[in-house]
């Protein structure tokens, strides 16, 4: 099951499943695991919503579970 998360949060388990950034370009940030490029929101205030999470991972091509474990 997916929860809302940090902006920090989110870019550190993002490293720890072996992507790099995140590198600015247009309007949001985005981070890089080889070939793969994946569009994270711009810091703010709150944390970022479970569905944003949700969306994200799956343009990714991350699982719930994968996710979960790290």
């Amino acid at each position: 099951m997916l929860k809302s998360i940090s902006w920090r949060k989110l870019v550190q388990k993002f490293r720890s499943l072996g992507f790099d950034g995140p590198y600015s370009g247009g309007r949001h940030l985005f981070m890089v695991k080889g070939e793969l490029k994946v569009h994270i929101p711009n810091p703010h205030q709150s944390d970022v919503s479970k569905h944003l999470v949700a969306e994200i991972l799956r343009q990714a091509g991350i699982s719930s579970e994968e996710w979960n474990g790290v």
